[in-house]
């Protein structure tokens, strides 16, 4: 029973601890940027680099599909159309789309910040924007890997639960393409997965509210 007068924390502790997680990414997003700016690409991941690129590059090729505007905008729509007849979702929905549009715009406005050329590596398609950190990576957790949650942690079903391993494979798939095109280092993705589970931590603390 709630006392006259009491006050209810705006947060509960259930939401603070995703919001915690999303400063601490969102601060090693940051401090990984300048790393590499200063130094490069570390040895090792740089050993990790050159040991994917050119391999499975047809099916790289697919899953990087899977992160551009003509997959994603559909993608949005479906899960609009979602929110619309299932009720419980149209949070979950709304703050999912949220999260793609903030983990791309602000993954392209940290590219222009560190300015991080792109490997020369590459394989199929020669992108020239600047590289640091991986816009797709930044996609593939802050959308599909957000959705992988939402729909692991709260459904039941076992189509539902099926879906949600579907997309927290093409989150990973995504992820992957990227070094086996050679188009990122892998502290590129690195960066790109922080900023995108940064954002998707963030929306969750309206999800669990």
């Amino acid at each position: 029973m709630q006392v006259f007068g009491e006050r209810r924390p705006i947060l509960s502790r259930s939401a603070i601890r995703p919001l915690i997680a999303a400063v601490a990414c969102g601060l090693l997003v940051v401090l990984l940027g300048y790393a590499v700016g200063a130094m490069n690409e570390p040895a090792l991941f740089w050993q990790l680099d050159r040991a994917l690129v050119g391999h499975g590059a047809t099916l790289a090729w697919w899953f990087t599909n899977l992160g551009y505007p003509y997959v994603l905008v559909p993608a949005c729509l479906l899960v609009i159309v979602v929110a619309v007849v299932v009720p419980r979702w149209r949070v979950r929905g709304a703050v999912a789309i949220a999260s793609l549009l903030i983990s791309w715009r602000v993954a392209d406005w940290l590219q222009r910040l560190f300015a991080r050329p792109r490997r020369l590596d590459w394989i199929i398609k020669h992108e020239t924007s600047f590289s640091y950190p991986s816009s797709h990576a930044a996609i593939a957790a802050g959308f599909y890997g957000l959705i992988a949650y939402l729909l692991l942690a709260h459904e039941r079903s076992r189509a539902a639960r099926a879906l949600g391993w579907l997309c927290a494979g093409i989150a990973a798939g995504i992820c992957w393409s990227r070094l086996a095109l050679g188009a990122h280092y892998a502290t590129d993705v690195l960066g790109g997965i922080l900023l995108g589970t940064a954002v998707a931590a963030a929306g969750t603390t309206l999800v669990r509210r």
